[in-house]
């Protein structure tokens, strides 16, 4: 489990959206609490998010955006290859860090240890301390509410930061959409 750090993902059928909290810890105490652990891949086609240290997540989000534009943007092929590669690396194999990465059509969990993991119902993962927290709210609100996608995502996040002291409520959203 990943301190400071709550991402979740939501997929429907016209949007896909990505959102985080702003807490960094060092320890005990609260380092950061307005960090962005959120980004858009491929030119803006892509969203992704990580949990783990702000250092690993520079080195994994760019050799991912190098994957993905030799396979031409293609996530699925794009996923299987950056497994392999982050699982190969002697120094990446060893990072306890995790990212979420979707599009319109796909959403997948990622690992060091070479896991891709697309969520059982296809449309909601979570990762980071939170992340047990949000994914719980997000699947209530999807299943008994009426919020639209973004809506969704932040209100499963606020209820994450009332929960998980590794999470606060500085939330950041992307999305793609039609």
């Amino acid at each position: 489990m990943f301190d400071a750090t709550t991402i979740l993902a939501y997929k429907g059928e016209n949007h896909a959206v990505i959102g985080g909290d702003g807490q960094v810890t060092f320890g005990n105490s609260v380092l950061k609490g307005n960090a962005t652990k959120i980004r858009t891949l491929h030119n803006g086609k892509i969203l992704s998010g990580f949990a783990g240290s702000t250092a690993d997540a520079f080195n994994l989000f760019d050799m991912f955006e190098r994957i993905l534009e030799a396979k031409k943007g293609e996530l699925v092929k794009s996923v299987v290859e950056f497994s392999k590669e982050w699982r190969k690396d002697k120094y990446l194999r060893r990072l306890e860090a995790m990212m979420i990465v979707l599009n319109r059509d796909n959403l997948y969990i990622l690992s060091g240890t070479g896991d891709v993991v697309e969520p059982e119902d296809g449309k909601i993962a979570s990762i980071g301390s939170g992340g047990n927290f949000a994914i719980s709210a997000a699947r209530a609100l999807d299943r008994y509410g009426k919020l639209e996608p973004k809506e969704l995502v932040e209100e499963s996040l606020k209820i994450a930061a009332e929960l998980c002291i590794y999470t606060n409520d500085n939330i950041k959203i992307l999305e793609l959409k039609d």
